[in-house]
């Protein structure tokens, strides 16, 4: 894997907007890793890693629809590149491997 690797929360962040298909916005993906998961996530989280994802080119936005309990202010909708999909395979691929043979130690 001569990519840089994805953290956790950038994994968790790309498979909401998979989950969530066109609906990947700020507030959903918040929600949809704190069912999922369990985890209480902060919302400035979420958005960090958006942006982080982003500049990386592993997804890309676009505005919606002006909303007006938004104060008018439009949506901002996500969608995983090609590259993130690759990268999430990677991720899993490498989490496969150091699972591997660990179920003795585990299963104890």
């Amino acid at each position: 894997m001569s990519r840089e690797s994805i953290g956790e929360f950038e994994q968790l962040v790309l498979l909401a907007i998979l989950r969530l298909g066109s609906d990947a916005y700020g507030l959903p993906i918040l929600e949809e890793i704190t069912v999922q998961t369990g985890r209480k996530v902060l919302r400035p989280a979420v958005y960090v890693a958006l942006r982080r994802l982003e500049q990386k080119g592993l997804v890309t936005s676009r505005q919606g629809e002006a909303a007006a309990e938004r104060g008018g202010r439009p949506r901002k909708y996500f969608e995983v590149t090609p590259d993130g999909l690759e990268r999430l395979r990677d991720a899993r691929q490498a989490l496969v491997r150091m699972w591997e043979g660990l179920h003795v130690v585990l299963d104890r």
